[in-house]
């Protein structure tokens, strides 16, 4: 298999987990009761999911990953020096590993918010998580390839970022969205009951009328 593959393919991977953290996310979301979120201590604020998304990060992230450095060789160390570069030592990747790892954490608190806030509407809010990330990403790695000199950005790039702000609310605007509620079944029967009992209440007026000597029926 071609090299190229195995990052697309992981790439595809986390597209499809984030694509539906959202959606899930959006389940835990407290109940609503005349149109409002209950709170504390009834209901939940977006920090008691929150909670758990650091559990399923440690247990994944750190179980995983010690697991992986085991099967990959890696030392335990983060503090060895790397033998023949100088002034590099293995706390690079903790120092990097926890700022991203805090980014992340942090733009998951911000998606769970949304979600919570918005009640769970991912199609307004994943558009834009994720259409705004291309957007930084490339905004990021053009502000670091300046820090090593200058650095000459086409101009379609900036094209691509409208392209982008475009997608995002024509995916908003055109993904279906489900049916409305329907009809209670107590508001139907009710009305469904009055309408059988409207001709008897018609025909009563018209007997009494009768009784009562009228000679002229209204049928």
């Amino acid at each position: 298999m071609n090299k190229m593959w195995i990052p697309v393919l992981f790439a595809l991977g986390t597209a499809l987990f984030w694509g539906c953290y959202g959606p899930t996310i959006g389940n835990a979301q407290s109940p609503r009761v005349d149109g409002k979120p209950l709170m504390s201590p009834d209901g939940w604020s977006p920090f008691k999911p929150y909670v758990f998304i650091g559990i399923a990060y440690l247990v994944i992230a750190v179980g995983g990953g010690l697991l992986m450095m085991k099967l990959k060789g890696d030392n335990m160390s983060y503090s060895a020096p790397v033998p023949g570069v100088e002034g590099i030592t293995h706390f690079s990747p903790a120092k990097w590993g926890f700022l991203a790892g805090s980014l992340g954490a942090l733009g998951a608190l911000c998606l769970t918010t949304a979600m919570m806030t918005s009640r769970g509407n991912a199609l307004l809010v994943m558009p834009i998580v994720f259409g705004g990330a291309v957007s930084v990403t490339a905004i990021v790695s053009i502000l670091k390839l300046r820090s090593h000199g200058s650095v000459e950005i086409h101009p379609v790039l900036w094209v691509g970022m409208a392209l982008t702000v475009a997608g995002v609310v024509l995916v908003a605007m055109y993904t279906p969205h489900g049916h409305g509620a329907a009809k209670p079944k107590a508001d139907a029967e009710a009305s469904v009951t009055s309408s059988v009992t409207a001709p008897a209440t018609d025909l009563s007026d018209q007997k009494t009328a009768i009784d009562d000597g009228e000679t002229t029926l209204d049928v």
